[in-house]
């Protein structure tokens, strides 16, 4: 990896914990598809997964009186069974079908509302958003978008939201990295970053949460919706660029 690229991955692990800290989902769409401008799709999953499961983790310990725990539980049963299958499946996405799909799935935040009859809060949803999220994880990179479908009906504040998402999505990202890092360091895949790169971006992680939690105060529950939908459907549109680009 080169100085450049190594430097890069470190300030974007930065500007993105701070977006996630912020909104819940919109930093891990624009890290997958950073990382994928300069590593092996492979090892973008794994470098994605070890620093989301960071920046995840110490957003739910941040905010962790605000977690459901029940909705976790299930969530994290779900992903243990995704993460399974697609195991078996043996399936890595070529970069422009990686970044294909990275920009459809925000579309998924203008489903209307009515349309819409999930809640996280049941278990058996909550079951199934484990499943779909994990599974969608894996083969696109990232699904916070369909996650959020699941917490569109709750009756949860911004902060038991934020929170929430958080512990469900590091099983989310634990998933990915035993699904994709068992190959990658047994020697079968190529481009993972050194230990440096983690060993700076990891604490930048922390920090960019703690800063987008400090911003999550100062907005109300209507900017807080309202601003996500719009920052990743711009992020969505470069990617499909992005996509047309490299199969063209």
């Amino acid at each position: 990896m080169s100085l450049p690229a190594a430097l890069f991955v470190i300030f974007m692990a930065f500007v993105t914990a701070t977006l996630s800290g912020v909104f819940g989902m919109a930093g891990g769409l624009v890290l997958m598809g950073a990382l994928a401008l300069v590593l092996p799709v492979q090892a973008a999953f794994v470098t994605h997964g070890l620093l989301q499961l960071v920046a995840n983790g110490w957003r739910a310990i941040l905010h962790r009186r605000h977690v459901r725990w029940d909705i976790v539980g299930w969530y994290a049963l779900a992903s243990l069974l995704a993460g399974l299958a697609v195991a078996a499946l043996s399936f890595t996405p070529s970069k422009p079908l990686l970044f294909l799909l990275l920009g459809l799935v925000p579309g998924l935040t203008w489903l209307p509302q009515r349309w819409i009859n999930l809640d996280a809060g049941r278990p058996a949803q909550a079951f199934l958003s484990g499943l779909t999220v994990t599974g969608l994880n894996l083969t696109a990179g990232v699904a916070g978008p369909l996650l959020d479908i699941f917490f569109v009906r709750t009756e949860l504040t911004r902060h038991a939201i934020v929170a929430t998402k958080a512990a469900t999505q590091v099983f989310a990202h634990l998933a990915k990295i035993l699904v994709y890092g068992a190959p990658l360091f047994a020697g079968q895949g190529v481009g993972f970053p050194p230990a440096w790169v983690f060993a700076l971006a990891i604490p930048l992680s922390m920090a960019g949460t703690a800063v987008g939690g400090a911003i999550l105060n100062r907005l109300s529950d209507v900017n807080f919706k309202r601003w996500t939908r719009w920052i990743i459907t711009a992020v969505g549109i470069s990617y499909l660029i992005q996509a047309a680009q490299l199969m063209l």
